[in-house]
């Protein structure tokens, strides 16, 4: 699950439930880390509140940096709804918007500069709305290369998206779901 990162885990807790999202997990602390919520929007997907204990807190990663969450995709029980509970509560701003035809819209965000992630209805086929994380890769074919030695499974991909990154998804050996992101091929 993704975190997000809240001032007060216990103030956007009720926050969450007053935009009409869920607490599926009330704050606790985590001794030494920092507190956090597991919580859902209004049509079930999944994320978690979090504060830090450290100051200062930690420096975000370098945009592309592999290794580290390059792209927050969210498939949606309905974009224009959910997009108003993210941006309502946490200021997220819309960026491009790309007609998918038939599959609808997706909507690109922002969290104060470039777009981190994108939203959009999920399709008929996925059974509940969900958040999915595309990690950063430095070159998406030497990745799948790993990804095949290892023992894992690419179901999708490579293939170039919009603004001229290429992705993968795949499972892991244990059948964990996966995504990678890189800039080149």
């Amino acid at each position: 699950m993704g975190y997000v990162a809240v001032s007060d885990v216990d103030d956007y807790a009720a926050r969450v439930i007053a935009a009409g999202g869920a607490i599926r997990r009330p704050p606790c602390d985590i001794p030494g880390v920092g507190r956090f919520a597991v919580a859902a929007d209004p049509h079930g997907a999944g994320f978690l509140l979090f504060k830090g204990n450290s100051e200062p807190q930690p420096e975000p990663a370098t945009p592309g940096a592999p290794g580290h969450i390059g792209w927050h995709e969210l498939h949606a029980g309905d974009l224009g709804s959910a997009f108003a509970f993210y941006a309502g509560l946490f200021g997220w701003t819309k960026a491009e918007a790309i007609d998918m035809g038939p599959m609808g819209v997706y909507q690109t965000f922002a969290t104060g500069g470039a777009p981190i992630g994108g939203m959009m209805t999920k399709t008929a086929d996925m059974p509940v709305p969900c958040w999915l994380y595309y990690i950063n890769v430095e070159a998406i074919d030497a990745a799948v290369e790993r990804v095949n030695a290892g023992g894992g499974k690419i179901i999708m991909g490579p293939h170039q998206v919009p603004g001229g990154s290429w992705i993968v998804q795949g499972f892991d050996p244990q059948g964990a779901v996966f995504s990678l992101v890189a800039a080149k091929r």
